[in-house]
């Protein structure tokens, strides 16, 4: 679906003949002005609303944590008691962006004109995905849509938290490297060649390894600039590989889970998605088989959205999960032994949960080892 736009119009009342303007969204020119005549106004003129210089400079991206507080605030007003419309604009008038407020009103929009939530919220794939939408939708159809919110709060803010602890485990050491080459590049282009011409003053030979640093010096400084045009153009080639083909994006994602120490950091992170998402979707009511679509989305690595589809296919002819699950070769024993003792025991969401909270606790070990390091 098209996401709804802001449109600036002008036209004139068709009861009183006076000139009216306003705002109003809508998915194109036309059907704004379809809109207007439902209203008995004749429009005169409708464009696209722009931002102005200062709305641009203070325009701020729709974040993770901002979803996560909508669902949280939404199933704190609604336990309130507080209206549904009336809680759409409790929650838009207590943020400061925007754009999130304009995407809440806009939900409250659909909701107005007889929509579901769910329905408001598919409208913006960019923001719900399909796991959220499901999930308010089952919350709707079995009026227990306060505790899926809460649920969804949850879920967010874990997955949220992991993502922030794997970006910073990661871009840790890649910013050190990266200072380290250029400081290094600094010192060949700029600094050994004093040196160099000092040592050459004194005569005689130098020892092996001070020679080829002083080699590696003359190399740089005689061929800084190829050097320089081919490191920008493998990191662009390398970014539009991975931003056009899916098939170097799988590979990355296969070949990063069997680098030393940050391989499994992204296999326990994968896991702590897998296990959580699916513990979600079981506490929500959802059947297994189509939980799995939602949990393969949210694994984050090729190699486990393929063990999940393959899961999904073993459980739809019967299979239990935890058999299903050993079968694909990615889980580890604990994890299968777990979700057995679930199975048995009716009660794999909390079995699932206490799972994703072990793996949760062994990425935080593993992110403050790399950081030491």
């Amino acid at each position: 679906m098209a996401e709804e736009l802001m449109f600036v119009w002008e036209g004139k009342d068709k009861k009183t003949g006076k000139v009216r303007k306003g705002e109003q969204t809508g998915k194109s020119e036309a059907a704004v002005k379809a809109n207007l005549r439902k209203q008995g106004i004749l429009p005169t003129k409708v464009k696209k609303k722009g931002k102005n210089f200062l709305e641009a400079l203070n325009s701020k991206p729709i974040e993770t944590a901002d979803i996560a507080m909508f669902a949280r605030q939404m199933a704190t007003m609604m336990a309130s008691g507080v209206p549904l419309l009336q809680s759409f604009d409790l929650v838009a008038g207590g943020h400061e962006n925007p754009n999130f407020q304009k995407l809440v009103l806009d939900i409250k929009s659909g909701v107005e004109a007889g929509g579901t939530l769910a329905d408001g919220l598919r409208k913006h794939p960019a923001y719900f995905d399909s796991l959220f939408c499901n999930l308010v939708h089952a919350g709707e159809q079995a009026g227990i849509l306060e505790s899926l919110l809460t649920k969804l709060a949850d879920y967010k803010e874990k997955s949220e938290a992991m993502k922030k602890k794997i970006k910073g485990a990661l871009s840790y050491p890649i910013s050190i490297m990266v200072i380290a080459g250029i400081v290094s590049a600094i010192l060949l282009i700029y600094v050994v060649p004093v040196f160099a011409d000092m040592f050459s003053s004194f005569g005689g030979e130098l020892p092996a390894l001070t020679q080829m640093v002083v080699n590696m010096s003359d190399f740089m400084v005689a061929n800084w600039m190829p050097i320089l045009g081919i490191i920008v153009g493998l990191k662009v080639s390398f970014a539009q590989a991975k931003k056009r083909s899916v098939a170097f994006q799988n590979f990355l994602q296969r070949l990063s889970l069997k680098l030393p120490m940050f391989g499994e950091l992204l296999t326990k992170s994968a896991i702590a998605r897998f296990t959580r998402t699916l513990a979600t979707m079981f506490a929500a009511g959802t059947p297994l088989v189509e939980a799995m679509d939602s949990v393969a989305g949210a694994c984050g690595n090729i190699v486990y959205y393929d063990a999940t589809m393959q899961i999904k296919d073993q459980v739809s002819t019967g299979v239990p999960l935890a058999e299903s699950m050993a079968e694909t070769g990615v889980f580890p024993n604990m994890c299968i032994q777990m979700t057995k003792i679930g199975e048995e025991a009716g009660s794999i969401d909390k079995m699932l949960n206490k799972v994703a909270d072990y793996y949760d606790e062994e990425v935080d070990a593993l992110v403050e080892s790399l950081s030491s390091m």
